[in-house]
């Protein structure tokens, strides 16, 4: 499939919401499965890059159900389809209110964190306890032994060293050299992908105003979510995120220490993605991320 453009977005609107006045069509932003865009600053159209018409199709399909199935019992907000054209590879819904936590001023973030980590955590219990089996006909198993985790993040680094503060070096190549996490886990349907720019808030009151991009749900080990919280909200926010989510202290204690696992590697991956032009907020957020995951003085 050749790349989508505006113009697809307005033909597939025009047959499939023909009572919908198009305006303004912008688009948001492009990934490895979809391109996204804005339409009259209330709609979100979302087109798929699969070039096989099956394969995309079942795609979007199965997102819609997907989200069906998360809104049943997520008690914050997720984006309900107001469109599914499966054929064309297209899920539009209106915009959730609010903006990306990401997008949010650090001072203005840092002071509403623990509320967000609470709710982030009772949203993530509601969504760790949808039971597995129902859940598995939707998405698919995603849980690559931590091995092969460190040694993605070790590529990584390999890249994108010099970028690293010198004084954050030695803890970085500490943790690289380590042994991976090892032990059983539970697996559980996760979100797969809970960085700050998918959360939703009120900039003015913190209040989390919905969860978006679902793209990543998997059945998965439940620290990842709560890894991707500690990388970008904090250790603290980590805590209260756990006493939301009323883990016991025993499990607690061990998804917190393969949380920190999962936000190390996946710090790496954001700061290289941050590199990349256009996507400099990402550096952003993980510069300061740097001094609670890889203390200066660690080796």
């Amino acid at each position: 499939m050749g790349r989508r453009s505006a113009e697809d977005v307005r033909d597939v609107l025009s047959v499939h919401l023909p009572g919908y006045r198009v305006e303004t069509v912008v688009l948001l932003g492009e990934g490895e499965d979809n391109v996204a865009f804005e339409v009259n600053d209330e709609l979100i159209v979302r087109l798929g890059k699969e070039p096989d018409a099956a394969s995309r199709a079942a795609r979007v399909s199965g997102e819609a159900r997907l989200l069906a199935a998360v809104s049943d019992v997520s008690p914050l907000p997720v984006p309900e389809p107001a469109l599914t054209a499966a054929e064309e590879g297209c899920l539009a819904y209106f915009k959730l209110p609010g903006v990306p936590l990401i997008d949010v001023a650090p001072a203005q973030r840092a002071a509403h964190a623990d509320s967000i980590a609470v709710a982030l955590g009772r949203f993530l219990g509601a969504l760790h306890a949808l039971p597995v089996a129902r859940m598995g006909g939707l998405v698919e198993v995603d849980d690559e032994p931590a091995a092969v985790w460190l040694e993605e993040a070790a590529e990584i680094y390999s890249e994108i060293g010099e970028a690293v503060p010198a004084v954050r070096r030695g803890a970085v190549e500490a943790f690289l050299s380590a042994p991976p996490p090892s032990g059983a886990h539970d697996r559980v349907f996760s979100h797969n992908d809970m960085g700050i720019e998918h959360v939703f808030v009120d900039p003015a009151t913190g209040t989390v105003t919905g969860i978006i991009d679902w793209s990543d749900a998997a059945i998965t080990d439940p620290a990842c979510d709560f890894g991707l919280l500690y990388r970008d909200l904090g250790p603290d926010a980590l805590d209260l995120a756990l006493r939301g989510y009323e883990a016991g202290p025993r499990e607690a204690g061990k998804i917190k220490a393969r949380a920190g696992f999962y936000a190390r590697c996946g710090l790496l991956e954001d700061m290289a993605y941050g590199l990349q032009e256009g996507h400099a907020k990402y550096l952003d957020k993980c510069l300061p991320a740097l001094r609670w995951l890889f203390p200066a003085g660690v080796r």
